[in-house]
């Protein structure tokens, strides 16, 4: 006997939920376009004004405000 007669009619319109690009290893790595760029960026930007930016000094107990 073969399998069953009968034939889900929905099949082919929820097939795209088993697609690939719908897995949840797919939103992980593209979930955030750009984030990787955007975090190195904002670390360089930290490091520069950290380290390499020039601060004005503040002498306090002057009595001055700017």
């Amino acid at each position: 006997m073969p399998g069953p007669l009968y034939r889900d009619p929905w099949a082919k319109r929820e097939a795209w939920r088993s697609h690939y690009i719908f897995s949840s290893r797919n939103y992980l790595r593209h979930g955030l376009p750009g984030f990787g760029i955007a975090s190195v960026a904002f670390a360089a930007y930290v490091i520069y004004d950290d380290f390499f930016a020039s601060k004005p000094t503040h002498s306090a107990g002057h009595g001055e405000h700017h």
